[in-house]
């Protein structure tokens, strides 16, 4: 795999668009996602939630630099709402498992709706309210007021489509979970 260690650019946010930031497990996972819903404009791997600014990949994973692996999504509003956003993310991940989702430990792949308004809090609290029916156990989502966010690095935008031949990953995690949403795999 050609690694491209550059951080990537921060998403472009048009004028009117909303902005969400979503820690659900590994963010290759929910980018895959949430790249084909209509109306999001785009949706950036990345890092939010930590201490140590300009954190790379390696970094994360040591589990020491606070951060979630996230992804930033850009949607229009008048094509999605900030509901809707959300009910895919309870589809995309298991909310009750702390710091986990599947073989994935650590506080980086911690559940986390990071919310850039109060508009969006009200929405993502009440959103986890309803969400509780879904699940058997206790939901364990924190909901956070955004931090800086840090794209990560270009080999990790858009990992599923340019990797999903090739990677164990790709294959053995994300497609059976786009294939169980419905989503192009």
């Amino acid at each position: 795999m050609n690694k491209d260690n550059t951080p990537a650019e921060k998403p472009k946010v048009p004028e009117g668009a909303e902005v969400l930031t979503l820690g659900a497990g590994c963010f290759w996972c929910i980018e895959a996602a949430y790249r084909q819903l209509d109306g999001v404009y785009s949706a950036t791997s990345g890092y939010m939630g930590g201490t140590l600014a300009n954190p790379t990949y390696e970094q994360i994973c040591n589990g020491t630099t606070g951060h979630a692996e996230v992804v930033q999504v850009v949607y229009d509003p008048k094509k999605t709402s900030t509901e809707k956003v959300l009910s895919w993310f309870w589809e995309l991940h298991d909310p009750t498992t702390l710091n986990r989702q599947g073989a994935d430990v650590g506080t980086q792949y911690r559940s986390a709706i990071f919310y850039h308004n109060e508009g969006q809090k009200k929405v993502a609290e009440a959103s986890k309210t309803a969400a509780k029916e879904l699940f058997k156990s206790p939901i364990v989502t924190e909901i956070t007021e955004s931090a800086t966010f840090y794209p990560a690095e270009k080999y990790h935008q858009d990992f599923y489509q340019q990797n999903k031949s090739k990677n164990p990953y790709c294959r053995a995690v994300i497609t059976p979970k786009l294939k169980k949403l419905k989503l192009e795999e």
